[in-house]
């Protein structure tokens, strides 16, 4: 075995251990993977989704239409191992270790003859914040970027073995049905694939012609992404542009009418040409797009939505900085083989420019794949520049020390902010308390006839369905979802005796036969008899319980 092969074991070692590490425990599961992993026990129960859609394309939960790959994928997971934290997370921590082992595919395709380039790429993802992050749970995005590197690297493979090259439009397509930012990614790398590869797939002896199995490849993509499309000119084609779209956000809006109130003729040609909706709208598209390459947010701060993010960490070691900056100018001397790659990069922030909350690390996940083969690359540039130019051993030797240093000091602090600070930093970012909650109910909650929850916190309904092991065909009968609101989300007030509500003590304080949960300044601490108090990590109030 060569020494490439060992070190890329080594490498995919690391990778499952560094997702797979206290899976469970860390951060607690949240309500979109509880949704994720009830919907599955639903489906393998019933053939249902919650809210009795009988095998949906899309998953309505929370009235926000999820694509439903990822949803089908988990229901072996809980089929085997029952409805918990594992069957949820295991899928995402495997498909995030494949796609490390698919940018060593990737790299080594495009680029044979760069040394331990590959070696260096795979590496690097392996121990990235930003994959690490969104493997460890159950993160549709995770799914649907292995499915898109996994469709680059068979489309490439495939101009030599055809089998790879069908294989390829089954796994473009299997990334539209997984997540949201995959229906505009995948079409656009798509396209840039075509064109790169223009001369073997589209032209003979300088004609154009379209090859049989070119012809066969898009043929199939119709037919698959047919559901897909029928389905998306329905409620879950709308739901996301009425809820997170860029034109969900009124503010370029009113902003173009107060302009035009500075003009002495509102409706005037030079008012109108000068401040727009179109124009507005298209600005706040670009200071989006460029949030996703502000150094703040790459290298120092990372996202501002606590979930998505460890603290005081950026998405990138800041040792990529340098590493990014040498591979930018070396790949200006070699362009051609980087297309692909610099178009994926390109591409990868438009979803998230397109919804009003930029920066945003979930959405714009597909970029750590070009941003860190690029940082690989600068790495492999600069370590051989160093072996090829300074000459003293001794001194070669201290400049590898010092930047294997700084990574190494830069990865261990990552995991320390992710092992030990996360959750005691930020409170909200997952349902901490809720399992707990759940448990105590479970054992002390069996003689009321009624138990309300705060609904303070992030859909508390599909949390208590998850850890309680609900059978979903009385859920799926005994609920009703409410209207959407503003940001076009829903949710479940109650079912069976349990109610989730905003809790007002002095309205509530004379029920009878009642649990009451509440949060922190729900409850008046004075006059309540709290028989529980559950904590977040970090040691403050999560839930106060009041036997009514």
């Amino acid at each position: 075995m060569t020494m490439k092969k060992v070190f890329l074991i080594c490498i995919l070692v690391l990778a499952a251990f560094l997702r797979l590490y206290n899976l469970t425990a860390l951060p607690d599961i949240n309500a979109d993977e509880a949704a994720i992993g009830y919907n599955a026990y639903s489906i393998l129960q019933t053939g249902k989704d919650e809210h009795g859609n009988p095998f949906p394309i899309h998953f309505q939960s929370f009235g926000d239409y999820k694509p439903g790959l990822y949803f089908y994928i988990v229901v072996p997971f809980v089929s085997i191992l029952g409805l918990n934290d594992l069957a949820v997370r295991l899928p995402g921590a495997i498909l995030g270790i494949g796609t490390v082992f698919l940018v060593w595919l990737l790299a080594r395709r495009l680029f044979p003859k760069i040394g331990w380039f590959p070696e260096v790429a795979a590496l690097f993802l392996a121990i990235s914040p930003w994959h690490i992050h969104f493997s460890r749970g159950g993160w549709e995005v995770n799914a649907a970027g292995f499915f898109i590197i996994f469709g680059v690297w068979s489309f490439i493979k495939g101009l030599e073995e055809k089998k790879w090259f069908y294989a390829s439009i089954a796994l473009f397509i299997a990334s539209l049905y997984t997540y949201h930012a995959a229906r505009i990614i995948t079409p656009l790398l798509i396209s840039v694939l075509f064109w790169v590869y223009r001369e073997k797939l589209l032209w003979v002896k300088q004609k154009f012609v379209l090859q049989k199995k070119v012809l066969i490849w898009a043929a199939v993509g119709i037919f698959l992404t047919i559901p897909l499309l029928i389905d998306f000119v329905g409620p879950a084609g709308l739901s996301r542009a009425s809820g997170v779209g860029l034109f969900a956000d009124e503010g370029p809006f009113w902003k173009a009418n107060e302009q035009r109130g500075e003009h002495d003729n509102i409706h005037g040609k030079l008012a109108v040409f000068l401040h727009n909706r179109p124009l507005n709208y298209g600005i706040a598209f670009f200071e989006n797009y460029a949030k996703h390459f502000d150094g703040k947010f790459l290298f120092f701060l990372g996202d501002e939505i606590q979930r998505d993010k460890v603290p005081r960490f950026g998405q990138m070691y800041l040792i990529d900085l340098i590493f990014l900056l040498i591979g930018f100018i070396f790949i200006t001397r070699n362009f051609s083989r980087w297309k692909i790659i610099i178009a994926w990069l390109i591409f990868a922030p438009i979803p998230a420019a397109l919804t009003f909350q930029s920066p945003h690390a979930l959405r714009a996940q597909s970029m750590v794949i070009p941003l860190v083969m690029i940082s690989a690359y600068g790495a492999v540039i600069l370590f051989s520049w160093l072996s090829n130019h300074i000459k003293p051993k001794l001194l070669l030797f201290s400049c590898y020390l010092v930047l294997i240093t700084f990574l190494f000091w830069d990865f261990t602090r990552y995991l320390h902010e992710y092992h030990v600070y996360m959750a005691k930093t930020y409170n909200f970012s997952s349902q901490y308390g809720v399992k707990e909650l759940v448990e105590y109910i479970k054992k002390d909650g069996e003689q009321f006839s009624q138990i309300i929850v705060t609904d303070r916190y992030d859909q508390p309904y599909i949390l208590f369905l998850f850890y309680m092991k609900y059978p979903p065909d009385k859920f799926q009968g005994d609920h009703t979802l409410t209207p959407r609101d503003k940001f076009g989300f829903s949710t479940v007030r109650g079912f069976d005796k349990y109610k989730f509500l905003s809790v007002n003590w002095d309205e509530m304080r004379n029920l009878r036969d009642t649990i009451l949960v509440g949060a922190p300044n729900e409850i008046n601490d004075i006059d309540a008899n709290i028989t529980k108090r559950i904590y977040f990590p970090s040691g403050d109030v999560a839930f106060e319980i009041v036997p009514l």
